[in-house]
């Protein structure tokens, strides 16, 4: 930050030579001073405002960042019927727009995700240890109920990979499906119903700064673990074990496999990585040429057909490839009686349904803003949490989990051309045809597909390009980025998150309570006060020492910053006792970054002056902000600090206090 001193540009080399300051001092050190007297500026009160005016405006801040109300200004009633109509549902928005040649591109993005779409479905609601057709169910309702609320153009909803991991490892810990399947879908729904209730009651109460606590970095490592957990827990399909360890954490996983080495099946493994190996190729390709992201968008649903096809004309040769089996036909059932609300299993409902809301409305928001930034329209982040959360809540009803924007599928849709959210009608409209009428075309479908497709799904959640940058941008960033991988592949998943957002909000309470502080000199032929460790040709002033903060002052920090700024005095007096310089006297703080302030600041600042004037030092503060300023004012502490003792520059302060030892006998 620059902090700018308003006097002339011509400069006298004999300031502050007072106290016998040697020649060597004054070649040194040019200050900038103004040859004829400087107007001293008064810092200004801000305007004054009642405590209401303030709340509001405190409120407005925090809540309304956006005004979202500020379309409905000097409109008529009808126009603000129309608008609301518009904020609430934005199909309102792009409808009276539609046209054939829109259409003709949604159609086309559609089919290509549905067939994306169809295979994952199957594939993540067996990760979550769901029957496949929950998968299907979840793909065809929640993205008509989005079409209708989402503010994105470009986002394919469905079942993620991660939520899936987390929902079935979760309820896997208390409830078994195997043994109990009724209680499993019950809590399924039950956890889908209270994240979607999460989600929505965050965009209506505009609270959508909770899920910025999980910072990029703790997401990187904690995806990158995820990933991995769910790639090892594909091998139990991949090599056809059936008995396999219901334990996240790699360490049981990897004890699993090789125990039950006698369980392998070499059918299994030759058609499992084959078509991994298929897929990985497709993605490969996609990759290196994105026109070409048909490729990786149909390489799943061509990998079900061929190898159902395999299985089912060497279905005598192939006993020991497990299938999914029957899948009932029709459209999906309600399941607003399944929900759980009373019994010992409501606490386990609950802390799932928050833990995978938080994971996939996280995702959701930030696939909708990437893809709205490379098209240049804006997503509103508290409308797409009414959106997911509206739609999971209607999915509970309706035999559906928890679903959100999918990267995978919104990069397809993105690629594929789609304009609109109908691309999301298409894509259920094709889910429904295949729920009424193809479903028996999925009995002999392999298990160990699926786990290839999963696998194929996953790897991309690995970035170790991210990883890499955090580490030549921030270590600090990149140890959360660590703690977050290790914990979800060493303890579990639902407590790796945990320490994500723990490590997230331990790197908040650092900054705010170990602020940095600077100290400042004059860059020569300039009127401008900067770092001197950043700028080398930055010059100290004799007996100053100029200090900045760069952060608000509060009760976290106050004690901190008071311990602080006495070392960098005593520190700086040590340096001038060394190098024979001019006594310190006057130590100017520069609030210009201090935002904010509050009664233990306040205090502080009065502590600190009476230390320093008891040591026979002046403290001076320096263009403090409106706010701050205004609460100075109001606890009389400006009194103690007299005429010299608030400026609106340093450079005023400089050279008003220079000038008046200068006229000192």
């Amino acid at each position: 930050m620059i902090r700018e001193m308003g006097v002339s540009s011509n400069r006298v080399e004999d300031l502050a030579c007072n106290n016998g300051c040697n020649m060597k001092n004054q070649s040194e050190i040019q200050m900038a001073m103004p040859v004829a007297a400087m107007e001293i500026h008064k810092v200004q009160l801000p305007p004054e405002r009642t405590t209401m005016q303030k709340l509001r405006h405190r409120l407005s801040e925090i809540f309304f960042p956006d005004d979202p109300l500020h379309r409905f200004k000097n409109q008529t009633c009808l126009m603000k019927l129309l608008l609301a109509l518009q904020y609430l549902f934005p199909i309102f928005q792009w409808a009276p727009l539609y046209n054939l040649s829109l259409l003709r591109s949604d159609i086309i993005s559609g089919l290509t995700i549905a067939s994306l779409a169809i295979p994952q479905g199957i594939s993540y609601a067996k990760l979550a240890n769901l029957p496949p057709i929950i998968g299907l169910y979840s793909s065809f309702v929640p993205p008509l109920i989005y079409s209708l609320l989402g503010s994105s153009r470009h986002i394919g909803v469905g079942p993620v990979s991660i939520a899936s991991l987390v929902m079935g490892s979760m309820l896997s810990e208390t409830v078994s499906y195997v043994q109990d399947p009724i209680l499993y879908l019950k809590m399924a729904f039950t956890a889908t119903f209270f994240a979607g209730l999460f989600q929505s009651s965050l965009g209506i109460l505009r609270l959508g700064f909770v899920i910025d606590f999980l910072s990029k970095a703790t997401l990187v490592g904690f995806m990158a673990g995820a990933a991995i957990i769910v790639s090892l827990q594909q091998l139990k399909g991949l090599l056809g074990i059936v008995h396999f360890t219901t334990k996240m954490q790699i360490v049981p996983v990897l004890i699993s496999v090789f125990k039950q080495r006698h369980e392998w099946s070499w059918q299994n493994l030759l058609l499992g990585f084959s078509f991994l190996l298929f897929l990985l190729t497709t993605r490969h390709i996609s990759l290196k040429k994105p026109k070409l992201f048909w490729v990786s968008a149909a390489a799943p649903l061509t990998s079900v057909i061929l190898s159902t096809v395999l299985v089912f004309f060497l279905r005598n040769k192939t006993h020991k490839i497990a299938i999914i089996g029957a899948l009932p036909k029709g459209l999906n059932p309600p399941s607003s009686n399944m929900l759980y609300f009373n019994g010992p299993y409501l606490a386990l409902a609950l802390k799932t349904g928050l833990v995978t809301g938080i994971l996939s409305l996280t995702e959701g928001i930030a696939v909708g803003r990437t893809f709205a930034a490379l098209k240049n329209y804006q997503v509103d982040g508290n409308k797409e949490m009414m959106a997911i959360g509206l739609m999971n809540i209607a999915g509970s009803c309706s035999s559906c989990y928890v679903t959100t924007g999918s990267f995978s599928r919104s990069a397809v849709n993105f690629n594929a051309g789609a304009q609109t959210a109908v691309s999301n009608i298409i894509m259920a409209s094709a889910v429904l045809v295949t729920l009424l009428f193809l479903m028996p075309l999925f009995h002999y479908t392999p298990n160990v597909v699926l786990a290839a497709i999963i696998i194929t799904a996953v790897v991309g959640l690995i970035d170790y390009q991210a990883a890499y940058k955090l580490w030549k941008v921030d270590k600090l960033d990149f140890l959360a980025c660590l703690c977050s991988f290790f914990g979800v592949l060493f303890i579990s998943v639902p407590l790796g998150l945990g320490i994500a957002v723990g490590i997230s909000v331990f790197k908040i309470l650092l900054n705010v309570s170990r602020p940095n502080t600077l100290v400042l000199g004059n860059i020569p032929g300039t009127p401008i006060f900067h770092n001197l460790n950043q700028y080398r040709e930055a010059l100290r002033i004799p007996s100053f020492l100029i200090l900045a903060v760069e952060s608000p002052i509060y009760f976290a920090n106050s004690t901190y910053l008071q311990e602080r700024i006495l070392r960098w005095v005593r520190e700086e007096e040590e340096r001038v006792k060394a190098n024979d310089e001019s006594a310190l006297k006057c130590i100017i703080l520069d609030m210009t970054a201090v935002t904010a302030i509050d009664t233990s600041g306040i205090d502080t600042l009065c502590e600190l002056r009476k230390v320093l004037d008891k040591r026979s030092l002046q403290l001076v503060l320096a263009n403090p902000v409106g706010n701050v300023m205004e609460k100075l004012h109001h606890s009389n502490i400006l009194d103690s600090f007299g005429l010299k003792g608030v400026y609106l520059t340093v450079g005023e302060a400089v050279a008003d206090i220079s000038s008046s030892w200068k006229a000192q006998p």
